[in-house]
Order: C-alpha cells, then sequence, then structure tokens
C-alpha cells in the first residue's frame, strides 16, 4: 500500500512538471481588422463581412479551432458572430481569412438614437475576440479600441 501511494505522489509530481512546461513562453497572437463590408442580407438583420489579420509571434504554428467576436460602438454591442472553419497561422507568420457578423438591430437602433441626439465628431469602438487555440492552450482574448471620426460624414 505505501508503495502505490509513493508511485501515485510521483506521477502527480511528474504531471504537473508537465504542466508547467507547456507554452511558458507563449505569447498572445495579434488580432485586426483590415476590411469591413456589407453582405446581401437573407433576413431583416443586416449581415457583414470582416477581414482579420492574426500575426502569430511565437515559434509554432497555432491551429485556431474557433473564434468569438463582437464590436461595439459607444458601448452598444453592434456586430457578433462565431467561426470554426479557420487557418493555420505559421510559427512567425500571418493570416488573413474574413468571418461575417450579424447586426444586432436594437442595438443599431440605440445607437443611431443617441447619435441623433447628441452631435458628436467621433464615436468609440470596440472589437473583442476570443480565440481557441485547442486543448492544451489557453483561450486568448483580443480587445482592439479606438475612435472613429464621424465629423466628416
Amino acid at each position: 500500500m505505501l508503495t502505490l501511494k509513493r508511485a501515485l505522489l510521483v506521477l502527480c509530481v511528474l504531471m504537473l512538471a508537465g504542466c508547467a512546461t507547456v507554452q511558458p513562453d507563449f505569447e498572445k497572437p495579434e488580432v485586426s481588422v483590415t476590411s469591413f463590408r456589407a453582405l446581401p442580407s437573407e433576413g431583416m438583420a443586416p449581415r457583414f463581412l470582416i477581414g482579420l489579420h492574426i500575426i502569430n509571434p511565437n515559434r509554432e504554428a497555432i491551429s485556431l479551432q474557433g473564434i468569438t467576436y463582437r464590436v461595439s460602438l459607444e458601448g452598444r454591442k453592434l456586430l457578433n458572430g462565431v467561426a470554426n472553419d479557420l487557418p493555420k497561422v505559421p510559427a512567425y507568420g500571418e493570416v488573413d481569412f474574413s468571418v461575417t457578423a450579424t447586426a444586432d438591430l436594437l442595438g443599431g437602433f440605440r445607437l443611431l438614437t443617441d447619435l441623433l441626439q447628441t452631435r458628436r465628431e467621433s464615436v468609440t469602438y470596440e472589437l473583442s475576440a476570443r480565440l481557441d487555440l485547442g486543448n492544451y492552450l489557453p483561450y486568448v482574448n483580443v480587445v482592439e479600441t479606438g475612435e472613429l471620426n464621424i465629423g466628416a460624414l
């Protein structure tokens, strides 16, 4: 019985040591929006094609399992979507691909009402994405924020 306990203890220590060495120097990939265009709508809610650019600063390729994403303007959720048919990002490489997003009609109406009530030169935007990198790597949350100048519109 004592031998079994020692064997289990050694096994646990080895498992913990193995987990500690899984990608200790992993750097978060960078995600940016490269294009944005309207798609033909199949119902009431408009759809958009969003071009994304992912940079992998790591020494090993990343196989993206899935992505969830959301675009907000002035804190109001405007677009969201998911995708699972994604390319592999090579080590120290970059990949461009597109995903579709569906508009949140109520969020869009609220945003339009806010913009009509208060005159603004710019609006803030936020792109948030969650990348699923597979079983042994952590989820990567990416948030990109900025301002869009609407004074010229």
